[in-house]
């Protein structure tokens, strides 16, 4: 006989499409970056595919479903803290969505993610390439512009190093799957475990398309008339 489990629905469908194709597109990125050449178009495509999903994933936090709205996870600093700490006295308490420590890191990484396609439309690599907005600010600006592009991508290489590392302490450290969850969207625990957000309201699929359209209206505007 199965044992009894609490299955929750957990991250919906907007939100694991937004992870899985912005996971993709960052590697695309590095990968694109590395090869150079004719690849840097495609590294400035998904560069501006990336602007879009994070730009959408900022809406989301606000009109979409419980555990995707920033409201429902995002908490000060001492409650971060308190949550490492009862952590590593195997004392935390589960947490359906996202828990205040992860919290930050979202918010760090949605941030990272920002900054780096934001200034990437205004660098150059001073042999071929240079963003749709480089015009605009100038070379000496543009080369400024470029350096922060450059420090901000290692910024986010130890934040997803860091993320990576945190999916693996949990599968090993402490036999919770956080990959499968982000597959289905559901959540799973054995029957009367209690859980301190449980409560799930649903995001409108049309809603989601809806933003994703605005924010994708919005980035092509802005490399194709503003650059103009």
């Amino acid at each position: 006989m199965e044992p009894d489990v609490n299955k929750i629905y957990v991250w919906d469908l907007p939100q694991r499409l937004f992870h899985w194709l912005l996971a993709s597109l960052v590697v695309v990125s590095w990968i694109s970056v590395e090869i150079g050449g004719n690849a840097m178009q495609i590294h400035m495509l998904s560069g501006y595919t990336i602007l879009t999903l994070v730009l959408f994933r900022i809406l989301w936090g606000f009109f979409g479903s419980t555990h995707a709205r920033f409201a429902s996870f995002v908490r000060g600093p001492t409650a971060a803290i308190a949550y490492l700490k009862a952590l590593r006295r195997n004392e935390a308490d589960r947490h359906w969505g996202h828990n205040p420590a992860g919290a930050w890191s979202v918010l760090a990484m949605l941030a990272l993610l920002l900054v780096q396609a934001g200034t990437g439309l205004f660098s150059n690599d001073d042999i071929a390439t240079e963003g749709p907005l480089a015009k605009l600010v100038g070379k000496a600006v543009s080369d400024r512009i470029t350096s922060i592009h450059h420090l901000n991508v290692d910024l986010l290489y130890v934040l997803i190093a860091l993320h990576l590392a945190t999916v693996a302490y949990y599968y090993f450290g402490k036999r919770e799957n956080l990959v499968k969850p982000m597959l289905t969207g559901f959540k799973v625990a054995a029957a009367g475990a209690g859980a301190s957000d449980a409560v799930q309201t649903s995001g409108k699929i049309w809603l989601a398309a809806l933003l994703l359209a605005l924010c994708a209206g919005g980035v092509y505007a802005l490399i194709n008339y503003l650059a103009a």
